[in-house]
């Protein structure tokens, strides 16, 4: 039996999943990475006992890029800026009028001890208790589109009226997988899906599902 799946929709007006590759002028992918999808689910519940394993996304708006200018003000601009209280204006490619379906699966302590009956009573739990906090708006922190600052307009249950972009078909030379070399208290070590290791990663259909 496999664990038990877990799934939200998630809206709002802006989004960012930040390419690394792009620099201090950072561009989004079009779908969000692994490891913010992850950050998503854990914002509802977090358990250290359980880790969120997502498994798909589907696309359910046409992708729209957008031009985002902000004034940062925070510790990492210039010693001079600083110093003069002057703050730096920071350019961004972001996504607007978002929204996604995200599934993920649930692991027993960072294992893949999926057929165990302690796990699976565990998974079963979890499942529960994470339906009813998403239904009840009761999180363990405010979810985000990415950057802190893009606030959901509508995360919860799927909805009715909600279908998959199926125009949506993009080719994705390489991916960033996860930030951290640990699913529970890594450290920075980021991954990647690159065409070495995942050459058919795509977004099908308006569907992207992550690879093993």
């Amino acid at each position: 039996m496999k664990p038990y799946e877990v799934k939200l929709e998630i809206s709002g007006p802006t989004a960012m999943w930040t390419r690394p590759d792009t620099g201090s002028s950072p561009v989004s992918y079009v779908a969000p990475t692994f490891s913010a999808v992850k950050g998503i689910f854990e914002s509802i519940l977090r358990w250290k006992s359980v880790n969120i394993r997502p498994t798909k996304v589907e696309i359910c708006q046409p992708v729209q890029f957008h031009r985002y200018t902000t004034n940062y003000g925070g510790p990492l601009r210039a010693s001079d800026a600083i110093a003069k209280g002057a703050s730096f204006q920071f350019y961004a490619v972001v996504l607007v009028n978002v929204c996604y379906r995200l599934y993920a699966e649930t692991d027993f302590a960072g294992h893949r001890e999926t057929e165990t009956p302690r796990a699976l009573k565990l998974s079963r739990r979890y499942h529960d208790r994470f339906n009813l906090a998403l239904e009840q708006g009761r999180w363990f922190y405010t979810p985000c589109l990415g950057w802190k600052e893009f606030a959901p307009d509508y995360i919860g249950p799927f909805r009715p009226e909600t279908r998959v972009c199926e125009t949506e078909e993009h080719e994705l030379p390489t991916m960033l997988r996860m930030v951290f070399d640990q699913p529970q208290d890594g450290k920075i070590n980021p991954s990647y899906y690159n065409p070495r290791n995942h050459p058919n990663l795509r977004i099908e259909r308006g569907v992207l599902h992550y690879a093993e």
